[in-house]
């Protein structure tokens, strides 16, 4: 987006009154530099993270808000006390016969953060509505997250005694999460499968995720899983870091291919089976570090995790959590899951 373009933008908030206090006097934007949790005043899917860097000569961040991916955002400044990020929507209004574009328009969306104490920080977005009539306002608060540290020694660590997730007989020690979803979980020969069937010409139907009633902290977990082609599932650890489970065989390189920690860690070789095939991973979680091993393969090897990803459900990365399975998406199969705790790492 053209600078003249968003001081418009940002102008005319301004003058609504949209910003309820003066702006203060311009601060550094190393206030901000680094990385920050974010919790979002919506009722349900409310924490993002964005991560705001100094580059040589500009600044840039990376945002996640609420679901999918983590993704650069256009342009991000900092003056008059506070830092304004940018991204925007390509909107198609009018086509040519040929389906061609004649007529686009940029949706762009505003993110205004102040600083709030040491390591905190509060804001506001401002979503426009695509038809250009309102907009949504969404306040939110972050806090910044501590220094990752060095990647742990995973040859020293000690575990706890193995706990068996799934019995393989019925859903006891897991539950449906999210009001008014409906289960798509049935438990067939031994196996958790997930059917969410979605009837041609019905009204949308709203599966739900299958989380654990226990939580953990830093654990291996060992489990089978088994996708049809194109479907698509996950695996929450604690809560906040999907563990992509998706057909991508044959697909380059990507971190939302199979066993990818989601838009974050692109997995270092490809190790996925095809469709329809039992494939076996064993994820470790230590120190905010994770491994994971696909079909034998190590395809992430002890990488930083730099915060959560889409559809976590806290912002907490320093607390237990449940392990959760992606139920929404497509069909999916898993079995044999396992789960041991470390204890001294």
């Amino acid at each position: 987006m053209k600078a003249k373009n968003l001081a418009i933008v940002l102008v005319t908030l301004t003058l609504s009154g949209l910003f309820p206090e003066a702006l203060a006097q311009e601060a550094s934007a190393e206030l901000f530099l680094g990385r920050w949790t974010l919790d979002l005043d919506y009722e349900n899917s409310n924490v993002g993270w964005v991560e705001i860097r100094q580059e040589e000569g500009y600044l840039d961040a990376d945002l996640l808000w609420r679901w999918g991916s983590v993704t650069p955002v256009e342009f991000v400044f900092a003056a008059e006390g506070y830092l304004f990020i940018t991204r925007s929507n390509r909107l198609v209004r009018e086509r040519d016969q040929n389906g061609d574009p004649v007529r686009t328009h940029r949706q762009v969306n505003v993110f205004a953060l102040e600083k709030k104490g040491e390591d905190q920080i509060s804001g506001k977005a401002y979503l426009p509505n695509s038809s250009g009539i309102g907009m949504e306002t969404v306040s939110f608060r972050g806090k910044r997250i501590p220094s990752i540290g060095p990647a742990p020694d995973l040859s020293k660590v000690e575990y706890g005694e193995p706990i068996e997730l799934f019995n393989g007989k019925d859903l006891s020690g897991w539950e449906l999460m999210g009001q008014n979803s409906v289960s798509g979980w049935k438990v067939v020969d031994g196996v958790l499968v997930n059917n969410p069937v979605q009837k041609e010409g019905q009204p949308h139907v709203n599966y739900g995720n299958l989380r654990t009633k226990n939580t953990f902290e830093d654990f291996i977990l060992e489990l089978e899983a088994k996708v049809p082609e194109g479907s698509n599932s996950g695996v929450y650890l604690r809560g906040i870091y999907e563990v992509q489970v998706f057909d991508s065989y044959g697909k380059p390189l990507d971190s939302h291919n199979m066993g990818a920690l989601y838009s974050r860690i692109t997995p270092s070789v490809s190790a996925e089976k095809p469709a329809g095939t039992w494939q076996e991973l064993d994820i470790t979680l230590c120190k905010r570090h994770l491994t994971v091993v696909l079909n034998g393969k190590t395809i992430i090897d002890n990488k930083p995790v730099k915060g959560v990803t889409g559809g976590a459900i806290s912002s907490d990365e320093f607390s237990p959590g449940p392990i959760f399975l992606q139920g929404d998406h497509g069909k999916v199969s898993y079995r044999n899951i396992v789960l041991t705790p470390i204890i001294e790492p």
